[in-house]
């Protein structure tokens, strides 16, 4: 290997602009953590994000109709349910992607309510019933349902999964690397995290978009896309250490395991997001929310990668070498 490695023109010069790209860090993580606090305060879970009936518990009962349905039918609706007694029924008018509409099915309604211990049939009826009395077409299409308990156990699981996949993670990482690296992959997963949970809870205050166990699937795939693009630059800047720190500073270095990296990075999230792209606008309805999180992580992953975690840990060696300067 040759020192011009080292000299080869910079396509970013991530260590110059450090903290340009922590200022746009914090704009893209701050609306989303004003958000979730938001949330926590005013939703009666005091969840972050608006949790579905896979953790809250609930039944949702979704009718095909003929015809889209407006918001103030959609309105008339929520008030004809509750007048007949089903207690903060949460309204939604769902179209059919390119793929399911060859089933003949223009519109679904799909309606949520809480989950009732006893008579379900007759709550089923009631809301039939009332669907009917406006949309005489209206077809049942599906009903789901999950208990309270079944659904608190299974957000106390996906929580478990999470923290045991980040515990992992950092016990690789320091095996293979050292501490600080674990370190810093572990804060640019969390920054992952905290965008993607940051949008969806946006999107559940402004569009009703609900969590489901989906989400905390996709979110462990995102976590292990990222670390794995983190891996590849962390283990360029080893590399390049290992050859060049007689002869280059820790932040050159830094630099050209980025730019060497870039385009690796850059082409493998590229093509991840074409196929994804290609699945949200052409894919099935009920997979929506799991792709977009997928979307969404994957490019939020693929800055951090590049921008956060190699500068935090190129700031970190500067604090280090610092320190030692100074007891000298």
């Amino acid at each position: 290997m040759s020192y011009s490695v080292l000299n080869t023109k910079k396509i970013i010069d991530v260590i110059k602009y450090r903290w340009l790209w922590f200022s746009i860090t914090l704009i893209l993580l701050l609306p989303g953590i004003i958000a979730m606090i938001y949330s926590m305060i005013h939703y009666p879970t005091h969840s972050p994000l608006r949790v579905g009936i896979d953790f809250t518990g609930g039944s949702i009962i979704q009718y095909a109709v003929d015809h889209n349905i407006s918001s103030e039918n959609v309105a008339n609706i929520r008030t004809k349910l509750m007048d007949g007694d089903i207690e903060n029924p949460v309204i939604q008018v769902l179209k059919p992607s390119a793929t399911d509409s060859e089933t003949s099915i223009k519109y679904i309604l799909s309606i949520k309510t809480k989950f009732a211990e006893e008579n379900q049939s007759e709550e089923l009826e009631k809301i039939t019933k009332i669907i009917k009395s406006d949309y005489p077409e209206a077809e049942v299409v599906q009903t789901n349902s999950v208990g309270p308990v079944l659904g608190q156990q299974l957000f106390v699981n996906s929580m478990i999964a999470v923290v045991l996949a980040l515990l992992g993670i950092i016990v690789y990482l320091t095996i293979r690397f050292h501490f600080e690296f674990a370190l810093a992959a572990i804060l640019a997963l969390c920054h992952d995290l905290l965008f993607v949970m940051g949008i969806f809870s946006i999107l559940g205050l402004f569009a009703g978009v609900q969590i489901d166990s989906l989400f905390v699937t996709a979110v462990l795939t995102v976590l292990g896309f990222s670390v794995h693009d983190t891996i590849v630059v962390f283990d360029r800047i080893r590399e390049n250490n290992k050859f060049y720190a007689k002869n280059a500073s820790y932040d050159d270095i830094v630099n050209a395991s980025v730019n060497q990296t870039l385009a690796r990075s850059i082409n493998t999230s590229l093509t991840t997001l074409i196929t994804l792209g290609a699945l949200y606008f052409f894919g099935g309805v009920t997979t929506k929310d799991f792709v977009l999180v997928m979307i969404l992580g994957i490019a939020i992953g693929t800055y951090s990668s590049i921008f956060f975690a190699s500068t935090l840990v190129a700031l970190w060696n500067d604090m280090a070498e610092a320190k030692k300067a100074g007891k000298n």
